[in-house]
């Protein structure tokens, strides 16, 4: 008559060694994404990179140099065919010149920044987390859809029908890299607004690029579908930046696009 008893005893024990682990692994997930908030906070860093952007009927060789006002941007290559330096100024010259151009970029960044944020403050409490490895200075973990949280909307809903890995650098508590696949159908009004399909992925790698700066140096979105209020997803796209160089702080737009045109 023991034997239930101490079988009843060890699962008990289990469980609650398997629960411990849990919330560590979210601990130390939290403590990531604190350190990628504060980070970013005090991150006013401007990048000169080379960018390969890649979309169905729509890749992109161009250099980018970052400024307080404005990303400027030198297309070198649309399509497989190679802009004309004299169209590569002009285009340099016409968004220096417009504040309305300006204004849009600023907005559709400031817009894509507190998505971003957003998304990284539902980590800890989207998914239930795992430790599968600690090697190299870097920590893995696996996460998979808790089913105790409710997506407060539509983008969260995207978000957590995902499952993955993200690995973390130990000694800065940074993201590295953030891969996960949707591991079923989500549709919205029940598919009247749209719906996108199981085995979408994604992939976004990360590199410290001078001492505690970290930016995305590759982005992989292959999501299948239509959502009516995304203007993005369902887009193929593959995104690489190379040879990135940091810039003066108070870099303006003439000396940015000086640089730019330096690059070969």
């Amino acid at each position: 008559m023991r034997k239930p008893v101490q079988l009843l005893a060890i699962a008990v024990s289990i469980a609650g060694s398997l629960r411990a682990h849990a919330q560590d692994a979210r601990q130390f997930v939290e403590k990531a994404v604190q350190a990628e908030l504060d980070a970013d906070d005090a991150d006013h860093s401007h990048w000169l990179y080379f960018e390969v952007d890649r979309k169905p009927g729509d890749s992109l060789k161009q250099w980018v140099a970052q400024t307080a006002d404005g990303n400027v941007i030198r297309v070198v290559e649309r399509n497989g065919q190679p802009v004309a330096e004299q169209e590569q100024r002009s285009r340099m010259d016409s968004f220096a010149g417009s504040t309305s151009e300006q204004d849009k970029q600023r907005r559709g960044e400031r817009h894509d920044g507190e998505q971003a944020e957003e998304m990284v403050r539902t980590l800890p409490k989207a998914f239930i987390w795992t430790k599968i490895s600690d090697e190299n200075g870097n920590t893995t973990l696996h996460f998979r859809p808790d089913p105790e949280f409710h997506p407060p909307n539509y983008e969260e809903r995207v978000f957590a029908a995902m499952e993955g890995d993200m690995t973390v650098n130990d000694e800065q508590h940074r993201i590295v890299s953030l891969k996960g696949t949707m591991i079923h159908d989500v549709k919205f009004a029940g598919g009247l607004l749209g719906y996108l399909q199981a085995g979408g992925t994604f992939d976004v790698e990360r590199r410290e690029t001078a001492k505690g700066l970290w930016q995305i140096v590759e982005s992989h979105i292959h999501i299948q579908g239509r959502a009516l209020f995304f203007k993005n997803i369902g887009e193929q796209e593959d995104d690489v930046k190379t040879k990135l160089k940091q810039l003066p702080d108070n870099i303006n737009f003439a000396q940015a696009e000086k640089d730019l045109l330096a690059q070969r």
